[in-house]
């Protein structure tokens, strides 16, 4: 069976929205973001001033999907977008307390070489970061369609009731312990999330997913928004920054802001666009 689709309208988020979440791991939003707001991100993102930070995640056979990872959300229109209350809000329900953001990455699979995201839960990594508790979540923005062809996110339905699974080096990535994975594909729904440009997946820390290579002509670019409950805060020391307020702002601020060059404060990861 698929996923459950929603649309947040006015920042209201069902019940049943809720209860999806908490059964299933992740919800599907569409148009989450109106085609103008989806201008407007496309430009932000293909500003010099985010690329130069990108840098390549090869997997196991070399292939590599590109990243951009900054810790704040800044000012700029990718920062209104993680600020605005029909995500962050959103997600503050979900989670059921204060939230802050985490981080953000811009994602990229280019045609034909973009390459696969091992089998991983987000937690795997941030266990690993300091914090306690799985009470964190990512929101996946298509910024392309994302399809089967050009690698969309594929997720294990209601994988987040496992708990954490033990992660290892897979190339130059981290992976979930393959023979736990394929167990958990015998009793868990295999679900290919295929989104148009401007959908939205919301998911658990613990959901697993991956993702394959982008086999298409077309690129897959999407904006990965994390978040992480304050009373979760790992404390400072490390990859991530800790708590800081997250000034939400109205949804209409993403079309009224201005700012697709001006990136400061975002403090961009690695310093040095190296692996």
């Amino acid at each position: 069976m698929g996923l459950t689709e929603f649309e947040v309208k006015d920042n209201s988020l069902t019940e049943e929205a809720k209860r999806s979440f908490e059964e299933d791991g992740c919800i599907i939003v569409r148009g989450l973001l109106s085609d103008l707001e989806l201008q407007k991100v496309r430009k932000t993102t293909e500003d010099p001033g985010i690329l130069k930070h990108q840098y390549g995640r090869p997997d196991k056979r070399g292939k590599e999907p590109k990243l951009v990872l900054w810790q704040h959300p800044g000012n700029d229109v990718t920062g209104m977008v993680a600020r605005s209350k029909k995500v962050a809000e959103t997600c503050q329900k979900l989670l059921g307390g204060e939230i802050y953001h985490y981080h953000t990455k811009l994602i990229t699979k280019e045609p034909y070489i973009g390459g696969t995201f091992e089998w991983h839960q987000d937690y795997g990594y941030w266990y690993k970061y300091g914090c306690l508790f799985p009470d964190m979540m990512t929101v996946f923005v298509a910024l392309d369609d994302c399809t089967r062809e050009n690698g969309c996110l594929q997720v294990l339905k209601a994988s987040h009731k496992c708990g954490r699974i033990d992660h290892t080096i897979v190339g130059d990535q981290t992976g979930a312990d393959i023979e736990r994975v394929q167990e958990i594909l015998k009793v868990c729904d295999h679900v290919y999330a295929e989104l148009k440009a401007g959908d939205a997946l919301f998911f658990h820390s613990n959901v697993l997913h991956t993702s394959s290579d982008n086999c298409s002509a077309n690129e897959r670019r999407a904006l990965v928004i994390a978040y992480n409950k304050a009373s979760n805060d790992p404390g400072p020391h490390q990859k991530h920054p800790g708590y800081t307020h997250l000034d939400m702002v109205e949804n209409s601020v993403i079309l009224n802001c201005e700012n697709v060059t001006d990136f400061t404060g975002k403090e961009f990861w690695p310093k040095q666009p190296q692996v």
